[in-house]
């Protein structure tokens, strides 16, 4: 028999392959307005980062890695030789309670595979959110995996205790879901998440009228999608991602770059894609949602529909546009600023700010922003003007170089 350490060994490990556990958008006091133990904020082992930067420490595991369903691309599918493991209710309201009061983490994020039936799975899942809630008194972090199968009442009910659901939407493309996770439905899963949206949009505007009125998971909704999996190019994946934000008004998009699984189906690639591809698509996404640019922008620049992977989409953008440049820094309006390479939404606060009291200066950029060199080739200020630099043969080089990782400038 298996002990609870040997259990969240196995389960702890499945886990790592959902990337949608990130925590942003929830309060940073108690989620349920409670005085009860824990926090959304804290010292402890780091699981996930949120957007801007913030630590969060999440016990991420399944209920259960035990799945009935043949999913080509998941390593817990029914025909995986991978070890089995499956905690009970209280054995993960123990973890947690007992991981929380080390300060090992802030939160828990849970996902499990389908035994039995999507209702008794949810029903599971369900108990543990209910318990940590209601006997524990837990007011830290808690974001649920959802089954779209299940009964419309326990996602209810889930969203009733956790700060964020999520419904993987899995692959870009519908018929690579059908190809790859046969026993898996696209309509239900859209069917699911916009059910979502409406509980959600409800509960707010309740909220706005009765302050006292039930929260559901007020950190929102997010989704996460395998790359590489199939032949989807990244001009598809943006698509399905610009039509989700706007359809079921997404917390987050998650990309997961798919990697080879033991005894892979043949159907699968035999290697996996860049990490960088997926680095990519996250600094794609970042623009969609924060910086005014639309997907066609984004991808049109590129040929073949996939982003370069030795130049951020906004900065190959800027090298194709160049008429937009040089952008004053002293009285260009927000959005212009949105569109200048190096500057983040953070940097353009400042800047904004700033200049209210005095012209600024290329000194006070390099206070301001993470890399003024990235920055100076498109823009001017007081005492400096690009001259012939933006239109230099070395500049894509200059601004871009291979080994740059910046996520979110």
């Amino acid at each position: 028999m298996q002990t609870t350490l040997q259990k969240l060994a196995v389960l702890a490990d499945a886990a790592k392959y959902d990337a949608s556990c990130a925590s942003s958008g929830t309060d940073k006091k108690s989620s349920l307005k409670t005085k009860g133990i824990g926090s959304t904020e804290g010292m402890g082992i780091c699981h996930a980062y949120a957007p801007d930067g913030r630590c969060i420490s999440l016990l991420k595991i399944l209920l259960t890695n035990y799945c009935r369903f043949d999913c080509h691309y998941c390593v817990n599918r029914v025909s995986s030789n991978v070890p089995r493991a499956r905690f009970t209710v209280d054995e993960v309201v123990d973890l947690t309670m007992g991981f929380y009061k080390r300060n090992y983490i802030e939160g828990l994020f849970l996902s499990s595979g389908i035994i039995q039936s999507p209702d008794y799975t949810m029903e599971q899942v369900v108990a543990v959110a209910r318990k940590l809630r209601l006997e524990q008194k837990f007011s830290g972090y808690i974001h649920l995996k959802t089954i779209p199968d299940a009964d419309p009442a326990l996602l209810l009910e889930a969203g009733r205790y956790a700060d964020r659901l999520s419904i993987n939407v899995e692959l870009p493309q519908e018929e690579s879901l059908k190809r790859l996770a046969p026993e898996k439905d696209a309509g239900r899963i859209r069917q699911a998440m916009g059910g979502m949206r409406i509980r959600i949009e409800d509960a707010k505007a309740e909220r706005k009228e009765n302050r006292k009125a039930p929260r559901f998971a007020p950190a929102g909704q997010s989704t996460q999608m395998i790359i590489g999996a199939d032949a989807a190019d990244d001009t598809s994946i943006l698509r399905a991602s610009s039509t989700m934000y706007s359809s079921y008004k997404l917390t987050r998009v998650y990309y997961s770059a798919f990697s080879p699984i033991p005894d892979s189906s043949k159907i699968l690639p035999l290697i996996k894609p860049p990490l960088m591809r997926e680095h990519r698509l996250y600094q794609a996404d970042w623009l969609l949602r924060f910086y005014g640019f639309g997907v066609e922008e984004i991808v049109g620049v590129h040929e073949g529909g996939m982003l370069d992977l030795h130049v951020d989409p906004k900065t190959a953008w800027a090298l194709q546009n160049r008429q937009w440049y040089p952008v004053d820094v002293n009285t260009a309006d927000r959005e212009r600023l949105l569109r200048v390479p190096g500057l983040g939404a953070k940097a353009i606060g400042k800047i904004l700010g700033s200049r209210r009291w005095r012209s600024l200066r290329l000194e006070d950029l390099a206070r301001l922003c993470h890399s003024v060199k990235k920055v100076m080739p498109f823009i001017t200020c007081a005492d400096w003007h690009p001259g012939g630099l933006t239109e230099s043969a070395g500049l894509k080089a200059t601004v871009a170089p291979v080994r740059q990782l910046e996520l979110f400038g």
